[in-house]
């Protein structure tokens, strides 16, 4: 063997034996400036709230402010939009809901893929529904309610936050679910579809929890349901979905998630997963989510992935049942 020749397959041996090394490099040098974490809605909500926690957790783990910026409207499509065709550098951030998934079902002209231009770093938390009714209704519970519907269909109308909402698309599972018609109205916001709720204009709504414990102590409400998997502390006499006959119901428990640009280095996005894991183990954070009535949910990418593509799968079902439109 030439003197050449063995240089050479040293040379070779050496960068095949250092390659691996690259990419851990890559991550301690990230971050190295302020990161933005947008969020499609305003200030001051649920999905804002959680951001801000989050945010301000994360900016302990990874020595650099994680810092929130609000970009309302569309039901979070302008956010989305725009977070999509920015650059994957890690250093802009989206904080979604489930709007990530049913906007482009639901919206003409959206454009973004929900599954090819974002790459998924954790589920962060879910905000748990509470099927709230009239306090004068007949029904006491969500069986009641479905056959109070079947038996004269024009006696159950729902309200929600407006066309495509968490509180739609629950009521309109309810409604396919059980196999009966029941009428939508929609309205500006949760405050005044519930204000027609306590009135007994409006039968039954889908509602965050967060919100709800006050109107249901004062009984202006009566609480039938919670679509999360368990009761919850703050309703421990009032059933899961599942509880009540409905099996399953807790696919429309708003969910919120974190996600990158296309084209974020791996090496970034594992290092934004630990930092959102780290954050949601905290006792603190748990504290500050579940005052929010918001259950921590950190994953791994993997399972993020996998649980983002079901979700598209099963809400484009109903969507196309339905024919829900929010445009």
């Amino acid at each position: 063997m030439t003197i050449r020749k063995r240089q050479f397959l040293l040379t070779a041996a050496f960068t095949a034996a250092t390659a691996g090394f690259a990419l851990p490099a890559a991550a301690q040098a990230y971050p190295n400036k302020p990161i933005k974490m947008v969020v499609g809605f305003a200030a001051g909500g649920p999905t804002d709230l959680v951001a801000r926690t989050l945010a301000a957790d994360m900016s302990k783990s990874l020595g650099q402010p994680v810092v929130v910026e609000n970009r309302p409207g569309a039901t979070g499509r302008i956010a989305e939009e725009t977070v999509a065709r920015d650059p994957g550098d890690g250093y802009t951030l989206l904080l979604d809901s489930q709007t990530l998934i049913t906007n482009p079902l639901t919206m003409s002209k959206v454009l973004f893929n929900p599954l090819r231009d974002f790459v998924p770093i954790s589920r962060v938390a879910a905000l748990p529904l509470i099927l709230l009714a009239s306090p004068n209704l007949p029904a006491n519970n969500a069986k009641e309610l479905v056959a109070m519907a079947k038996a004269d269909k024009s006696s159950v109308n729902y309200g929600s936050a407006g066309v495509a909402g968490s509180g739609h698309l629950a009521g309109a599972l309810l409604s396919t679910t059980a196999g009966v018609e029941m009428l939508h109205i929609p309205f500006k916001g949760q405050a005044p579809a519930l204000a027609e709720v306590m009135s007994g204009r409006v039968q039954f709504i889908f509602y965050a929890v967060a919100g709800a414990k006050e109107q249901v102590d004062a009984k202006r409400v009566k609480a039938l349901a919670v679509t999360s998997t368990q009761r919850l502390p703050q309703f421990p006499d009032v059933p899961t979905m599942s509880e009540s006959g409905f099996p399953g119901f807790e696919v429309t428990t708003p969910w919120l998630g974190l996600v990158a640009p296309a084209g974020t280095p791996p090496a970034i996005t594992r290092r934004l997963n630990e930092a959102v894991r780290s954050a949601l183990n905290a006792p603190e954070t748990q504290q500050r989510l579940a005052a929010l009535g918001a259950i921590p949910e950190g994953n791994t990418q993997a399972e993020f992935a996998k649980f983002l593509q079901t979700d598209f799968a099963r809400w484009e079902k109903l969507i196309k049942t339905t024919g829900i439109r929010a445009d």
